[in-house]
């Protein structure tokens, strides 16, 4: 199995080996586990956080050995990067991967485990969530942030960030499911509104982002941000819906 540290962690390296190795019987399951695996395990008075990611398909085996980054790879050399950027993330630790004579077998994503006090998620579902409108305000500065140091974080979804609040009263957040992402020198307009049009389908929510988004994006206007935001959340949602209806209709056709 071959392994990368961050050379800046203070965990001990043989203790996290000892983590990867006995993961199917050791540590405390996070979330349901259907897709990929986390599991926490304690260290030194901390909690890892290991994700192991579900064993690919034969083309992907092959790909990942030959073409392409493991997810586990891309997502502590991604958090590395957002860290330099002054972005949020839990603390990357190690990733590993496992490779047999086909290709990649599995892989695994270590980092700190982050504890915080809600989600994007929390601000769609409870709508008198406590200082709903500042918490939703401030991600939006947050992802103005994210657009102007040219991330483009393609899993930009309602589970995703991580938000705590601080002792001054503000919030902080933190990205996690970091696989997919890319890096440019800057981003368009039509490029940051489709990047937050996987958040939310309550249209006050998308005007109340618009209206904190045009305070700091002169180039458009309120309105302007509103219809395009709102039209690619729509048109996001639609195609959501669509490939939700042909998921289902294959699997009565499989049963």
């Amino acid at each position: 199995m071959l392994n990368t540290f961050n050379k800046d962690s203070k965990f001990n390296k043989d203790q996290i080996i000892y983590c990867i190795n006995n993961f199917d019987s050791k540590g405390i399951l996070f979330g349901d586990g259907q897709r990929n695996k986390i599991k926490l395990f304690e260290q030194e008075g901390k909690t890892i956080n290991i994700k192991s990611f579900k064993i690919p398909h034969l083309i992907n085996k092959i790909a990942y050995k030959y073409f392409r980054k493991s997810k586990a790879r891309r997502s502590f050399e991604y958090a590395t990067t957002l860290l330099e950027k002054g972005i949020g993330t839990p603390q990357p630790i190690a990733y590993f991967e496992n490779y047999d004579a086909v290709g990649l077998k599995d892989s695994y994503y270590v980092s700190e485990h982050l504890q915080c006090d809600l989600t994007y998620r929390e601000l769609v579902e409870i709508p008198d969530f406590p200082d709903h409108e500042n918490i939703l305000r401030q991600f939006t500065r947050f992802s103005f942030d994210l657009h102007e140091k040219g991330i483009e974080f393609l899993d930009h979804s309602p589970g995703n960030t991580l938000i705590k609040k601080t002792d001054e009263g503000n919030y902080d957040f933190f990205l996690v499911d970091l696989n997919r992402m890319n890096f440019h020198d800057s981003m368009d307009f039509d490029s940051r509104m489709k990047n937050l049009s996987h958040l939310t389908p309550k249209k006050e929510m998308i005007a109340l982002m618009s209206n904190e988004y045009a305070k700091l994006y002169p180039a458009q206007t309120e309105a302007q941000i509103f219809e395009k935001m709102w039209f690619c959340t729509n048109d996001f949602q639609e195609r959501f819906a669509r490939k939700r209806l042909l998921k289902k209709k294959l699997k009565f056709w499989k049963s």
